[in-house]
């Protein structure tokens, strides 16, 4: 197991390495295996992209990001020119419908509503729109309208965690309360518990999924 000296010295090799990343501007502590990145960036983006690389890194058992996004004046645009951009990029995309999304931006930050019928429209709104400029932020409240039943998304999401992550698959437990999924137990590495987080999302009916999942090396 890798001590926290090693892991902070990963992280900051990683973040310099990430070309989407100005590594000097963030800091990276490290307590216990948490990884904590803290500092200014100048885009939503490269918030986004910091967070990514930090849990790339084989170790890290957990994630906090204290990183604060500060628009260069080259790169501010006041709300309506952010609102009116989101709207017409999602009118492009093949995979959000935007008839059925609505955009409400305050100092830079997008907050989507609305219905859509699967989460990989939920999550292609947020991508839409992420990377904009002058975005600060992106709240995704976009709510799924199916609702199956419980029994059937617990034997759907199973079947589905045994395809995606096999080898953990056996130690994650799914339990279903209405349209809401918890995910309990240990996996091995941040990509199979990504895996068993969009094995979740993925399943029809599913409006929440609650990961309470511990990564164990």
């Amino acid at each position: 197991m890798k001590t926290d000296t090693q892991l902070q010295q990963d992280v900051n090799a990683e973040l310099k390495w990430e070309p989407a990343i100005i590594a000097t501007d963030i800091g990276v502590e490290v307590k216990d295996g948490i990884v904590t990145l803290v500092g200014e960036v100048g885009s939503y983006s490269e918030k986004l992209a910091a967070e990514h690389a930090a849990q790339r890194i084989s170790g890290v058992r957990g994630l906090a990001i204290e990183l604060n996004v500060r628009l260069p004046g080259s790169s501010q645009r006041n709300d309506v020119d952010i609102a009116r951009a989101a709207e017409n990029v999602l009118s492009w995309s093949t995979y959000a419908p935007d008839k059925n999304i609505l955009v409400m931006v305050e100092k830079g930050w997008i907050t989507l509503t609305g219905q859509v019928n699967w989460d990989f429209e939920r999550r292609s709104a947020t991508d839409a729109v992420r990377h904009l400029m002058g975005v600060t932020g992106v709240s995704n409240q976009i709510t799924i309208k199916e609702k199956v039943s419980a029994a059937s998304l617990k034997t759907e999401i199973e079947a589905a965690l045994k395809r995606r992550a096999q080898n953990d698959a056996q130690a994650i437990s799914v339990d279903v309360k209405g349209s809401d999924v918890t995910l309990t137990g240990t996996v091995h590495t941040w990509g199979e518990r990504n895996l068993a987080n969009h094995a979740a999302w993925s399943t029809p009916g599913v409006w929440n999924v609650i990961d309470n999942m511990s990564v164990i090396y």
